[in-house]
């Protein structure tokens, strides 16, 4: 079986959002948003149920106006995942989403106006038992901030971020996350390098506006990536101009490629080449469809030849290597032979023959 180490995580206090503990030793939970009209009751909560049946563990919904703010009301009563009402300018409909059921407020700093008008939304937080996420975002930094640094910049996120951490503090609010985003990779690792040293907040991870499906996931891998490496964050979201299931998707990807969370079957398979003896890129897509419903771990490997395919295989709960005919394995051990045509059928039988074998022991 593979050996799987994860790395140590930075030391942070925990707060409840909903029903989901993020910080302390509480699993990396993964987040999407909708991007369907808030308005649009019907599309949003299908959107939700979609994201969450996808594995989302809270679900951020944008609240641009009052009536935005009716509609998230009435979306909070017909769905059952921890939701976050997204605030920007208009410090009144934090208020109202605050009375409406709102699990978790996003303000940005930079955007949600004087401090007076903070200080109401920490009471309402305060009087609803709800956290507050402390969204710091390069493209809309406090004015102040942009004159000091002339350009968003590293130092310039952590200050704006510890502004309003110490706000909070001084109200004697510490249920709070924070988050301190960028579109650039290198910005956004070294603000929030700047800032977990600092406080002992949790920290949501993300790269933002950081693309499409391709070019997002590769950027949003690398951030995220060296971040969670470094033992930095506590909930994540991967911002993607595409689906956001997909943004919970790959936010899983890139955990279980660091051992932090485990969900669904984890997929070993070769790049192909001429040595190939069945058709790796095909049957991967076929399975990764044939399989999506599944939210148990296990490891299963397909490798078009006996090059390294026994040895992958072997490490894996289910295995195929490539051959004439080619080669099953099962928890590491041959199993007997498998045609082309019966490949696909086998190893989805076998994975879910294994997968419902071990729930009947638990």
């Amino acid at each position: 079986m593979r050996f799987h180490t994860a790395p140590e995580r930075r030391r942070s206090r925990r707060l409840m959002v909903g029903d989901v503990p993020v910080g302390g030793d509480a699993p990396i939970s993964v987040q999407s948003m909708t991007n369907t009209e808030t308005c649009d009751i019907a599309a949003t909560v299908a959107q939700i149920e979609a994201l969450q049946q996808a594995g989302a563990d809270i679900v951020r919904v944008s609240v641009p106006t009052l009536e935005a703010a009716v509609a998230f009301g009435s979306i909070r009563q017909q769905v059952d995942v921890p939701l976050v009402a997204d605030i920007h300018f208009d410090y009144r409909i934090a208020l109202r989403v605050a009375e409406l059921g709102a699990d978790c407020l996003r303000i940005n700093p930079g955007n949600i106006g004087r401090e007076q008008r903070v200080r109401e939304v920490v009471a309402s937080a305060r009087d609803h038992g709800i956290p507050i996420r402390i969204g710091v975002n390069a493209g809309s930094l406090d004015k102040a901030l942009l004159e000091k640094y002339r350009e968003p910049t590293a130092e310039a996120l952590v200050e704006s971020a510890l502004q309003q951490i110490g706000l909070l503090d001084r109200l004697d609010f510490q249920e709070y996350k924070v988050s301190l985003k960028a579109s650039d990779v290198q910005m956004a690792i070294a603000a929030y390098r700047g800032v977990a040293g600092q406080v002992d907040a949790p920290l949501h991870l993300g790269i933002t506006e950081a693309g499409g499906l391709r070019s997002g996931t590769v950027k949003s891998a690398v951030g995220l990536g060296t971040l969670l490496m470094e033992g930095i964050g506590d909930t994540l979201r991967v911002s993607l101009a595409a689906d956001p299931v997909e943004e919970v998707r790959v936010g899983f990807d890139i955990l279980k490629s660091l051992h932090l969370r485990t969900r669904g079957v984890n997929i070993i398979a070769c790049p192909t080449c001429s040595r190939q003896k069945f058709d790796v890129i095909a049957t991967v897509n076929a399975l990764e469809e044939r399989l999506s419903d599944v939210t148990d771990s296990l490891d299963l490997a397909i490798i078009g030849c006996v090059v390294n395919g026994p040895g992958e295989a072997k490490m894996a709960q289910v295995g195929v290597t490539g051959g004439e005919p080619n080669l099953l394995y099962l928890n590491g051990a041959p199993a007997g032979k498998v045609d082309d045509a019966t490949l696909l059928d086998t190893l989805e039988r076998q994975v879910r023959d294994i997968l419902a074998s071990r729930r009947n022991e638990d």
